[in-house]
């Protein structure tokens, strides 16, 4: 599904360049469960918004799907992003304006689906928050907003979830409620590409890719 040929990412600041990913080669097979690891200033971050279309490479090639998406111009990009990818960030990045059934339906309103809450019901109750529907983001948990981001991100069916430090702002119980809705999703086919900087956490992946200093290190 994901094929990445000597990716780089060098960036400019104040006149100085910075190299944030170098010379980064792997594959990822579908429906796999993989987790990205690497300490502060990795490079795993960086990485991980070149693999969801969200940031472009200065180096190298990415194919997703058999499609070269390196050169491709913003919106090119973005049909693709919303075809094939979901994501479930550390902050939620809920709309607090809009309520849980809302928030879901997004995606799919991008896709030019005229009604789409049946299919956002249908993702809320996959994650368990059927009650929480007309609720807005600041009248729920921590949790439910994690696993509402989560019902957002596989409303559309994408090919691949992208989480960011899925479990970064939850307690632990809390935590490992996320971690088992994402082993589920991976477990029906949805393949899984996570970073995380917590061991534990990534242990439920099937494969780690670590970086250092923008270098794949194992």
């Amino acid at each position: 599904m994901i094929k990445a040929e000597r990716l780089a990412k060098v960036y400019t600041l104040d006149g100085t360049q910075v190299t944030a990913l170098a010379d980064v080669s792997f594959q990822i097979e579908k429906g796999s469960y993989t987790a990205l690891m690497g300490p502060s200033g990795s490079g795993k971050s960086t990485l991980m918004n070149i693999l969801g279309l969200l940031d472009t490479p200065t180096g190298g090639e990415y194919n997703l799907n058999g499609v070269n998406v390196a050169g491709l111009p913003d919106d090119a990009l973005a049909q693709i992003r919303n075809r094939e990818i979901g994501f479930v960030f550390q902050s939620h990045n809920l709309l607090p304006r809009n309520t849980v059934l809302e928030n879901v339906c997004l995606p799919l309103y991008y896709r030019g689906v005229s009604d789409p809450r049946q299919n956002a019901k249908e993702a809320l109750e996959r994650v368990g928050l059927s009650h929480r529907t007309h609720h807005f983001p600041g009248q729920i948990s921590g949790g439910e907003s994690q696993r509402t981001a989560i019902a957002r991100a596989i409303v559309s069916h994408p090919s691949v979830i992208f989480a960011d430090e899925p479990t970064g702002n939850l307690d632990s119980k809390t935590g490992e409620q996320i971690m088992g809705i994402l082993r589920e999703l991976n477990e029906s086919g949805v393949t899984i590409v996570m970073v995380t900087h917590d061991s534990a956490i990534a242990s439920n992946a099937h494969r780690i890719i670590r970086l250092k200093d923008g270098m794949l290190v194992e």
